[in-house]
């Protein structure tokens, strides 16, 4: 049987993708709407998308389809119960980003609790070229060392980050699921993880459980000198709340990869926020070169065990 195989997106994945090892049609997009997506996928038995968005009403249009193959961990873009209704496979990828992430993590990190950007600017308006001994006081430093860092989700990419964590000599407190009734072993219960915390990093999808995840009562339990780091999902932290706590001094800073609508076109206040203690990157922190390859490779490995019939990285 001949596989057609539709890549709904494959301007967002920069990396080599190899032959099947299978009889097959290909068929690749640079980019599909969510209009286009039904007529692109018609005659497709393999679906690839990394944030083209698969609904029950394209699934329906697509009788042929035997297979979702997410190009990313995060799979909210696609009707998982849909698909299960549907008898249509779906699988994610996993394990690529446990060292991009977690140094684009400590890349936001050290640059605010170094005061990068703080630093930048007293550069560029001539402070340290004016100043009357050697260096600038300007701006309060933080070390990592001897910090507290809290993770809340443990995943590869969260373990990852711990790695990074202990060799900068910091203590990790991993956080159990928000309304837990009971603590897994090694685990510290969500609201305490807030109030020790130096640090916190999010790590977890985006799901209705985690939807506003971190809010106006998390940012209250925070230490006021407590920095957040999330390049999970936007939807994870309401914005609204982040951009008051930060304002108001509720914590001393933020390090953000992700928004709650991507791109945003529509605008949102965070893209105008403009503080030194707010960093904000472009959904970036995956995409180094050396990850994006390793996903590509294992997105083919998904495709050709499927076809084998083999349930591989399957989250349906």
């Amino acid at each position: 049987m001949k596989e057609y195989i539709v890549f709904l997106d494959r301007a967002t994945l920069i990396a080599d993708l190899r032959i099947p090892d299978f009889d097959h049609v290909w068929v690749e997009h640079p980019d599909s709407a969510p209009e286009e997506v039904a007529d692109h996928l018609w005659r497709a038995s393999v679906a690839i998308t990394n944030k083209a968005p698969i609904t029950r009403a394209v699934l329906q249009s697509c009788p042929k389809l035997r297979l979702v193959a997410v190009a990313a961990t995060g799979v909210n873009n696609v009707d998982l119960e849909a698909c299960r209704e549907l008898g249509i496979a779906v699988c994610n990828i996993r394990g690529y980003a446990e060292h991009t992430v977690p140094e684009h993590v400590f890349m936001l990190l050290l640059a605010l609790r170094r005061q990068l950007l703080a630093w930048r600017a007293s550069l560029r308006r001539g402070a340290w070229q004016g100043a009357e001994r050697f260096c600038l006081f300007d701006h309060e430093m933080h070390d990592l060392h001897g910090s507290t860092l809290g993770l809340i989700g443990y995943g590869s990419v969260g373990a990852g980050v711990e790695r990074l964590a202990r060799a900068f000599g910091m203590q990790v407190l991993v956080a159990e699921h928000k309304d837990a009734t009971s603590l897994r072993p090694g685990r510290v219960s969500f609201d305490e993880v807030l109030a020790r915390a130096d640090q916190i990093s999010l790590h977890t999808p985006l799901t209705e459980a985690t939807r506003n995840l971190i809010g106006a009562r998390e940012f209250g339990l925070m230490k006021r000198s407590a920095v957040l780091i999330n390049t999970a999902r936007g939807g994870v932290v309401d914005e609204a709340a982040l951009l008051a706590a930060l304002r108001g001094g509720r914590i001393a800073g933020a390090g953000f990869d992700v928004l709650s609508v991507e791109p945003p076109r529509e605008g949102n206040p965070l893209l105008d926020l403009d503080l030194p203690n707010f960093l904000l990157t472009p959904h970036v922190a995956w995409s180094s070169r050396e990850a994006m390859q390793s996903l590509a490779d294992q997105l083919m490995d998904n495709i050709e065990a499927f076809v084998r019939g083999e349930a591989r990285n399957r989250v349906v």
